[in-house]
């Protein structure tokens, strides 16, 4: 009897002290992964960055015609679009239609246009789409101050890979939401961000 009791304080004891570490563990591994969330979220803040000065309030995105030889019909009208979202989203801007907007955001589609990227047994194997955009970003509000003026004109281009056994329409309708996006993460970051 005297035996038993002692087993069952000693499990007691055991089942005491494994809830105790059991918890503690717990508590480590939730800071663990609390801390990682957090140094995740501010990485991700630092990339995604924007510098717009504070007295900059509204935004112009006009249309991008496309000037390219091969004229895809839905790239225009989807990147303005989506461009507009992502500003109004990520931003503090407005968008206004009006042309006394602070930051007139313009350009076109300059190209588009396919070649061959990759070779196997002699014959194509990938082929490459290149979409490059032509940005004017014209500084309304600091025009007169060269010193503040943020306007400029670049080139944002990205390049998108495809098996040479599609047609380009096909491709297109694989590809066509990944261009849109990238496209538009590159020129809001060429606008606003400082890298």
């Amino acid at each position: 009897m005297k035996l038993k009791n002692q087993m069952n304080r000693y499990r007691e004891d055991h089942i005491l002290r494994g809830t105790l570490v059991g918890k503690a563990v717990f508590h480590v591994c939730g800071l663990l992964l609390l801390s990682c969330v957090l140094f995740f979220f501010s990485c991700s803040y630092s990339f995604n960055n924007t510098s717009i000065p504070p007295e900059v309030k509204t935004v112009k995105v006009g249309q991008f015609p496309n000037k390219a030889r091969y004229v895809n019909p839905q790239l225009s009208p989807q990147i303005t679009e989506r461009l507009k979202i992502k500003i109004n989203n990520q931003t503090r801007l407005t968008n206004v239609t009006s042309d006394d907007a602070h930051y007139d955001i313009s350009g076109w589609i300059a190209d588009y246009s396919v070649t061959t990227s990759g070779v196997s047994n002699q014959q194509a194997s990938i082929n490459r789409l290149t979409v490059t955009v032509h940005i004017i970003l014209r500084d309304r509000l600091h025009e007169a101050d060269p010193a503040n003026d943020k306007s400029f004109e670049a080139d944002v281009s990205r390049n998108f890979d495809f098996s040479a056994n599609l047609s380009l329409n096909q491709a297109e309708a694989q590809l066509g939401d990944v261009i849109v996006r990238n496209m538009v993460d590159e020129i809001f970051n060429r606008v606003f961000s400082q890298w």
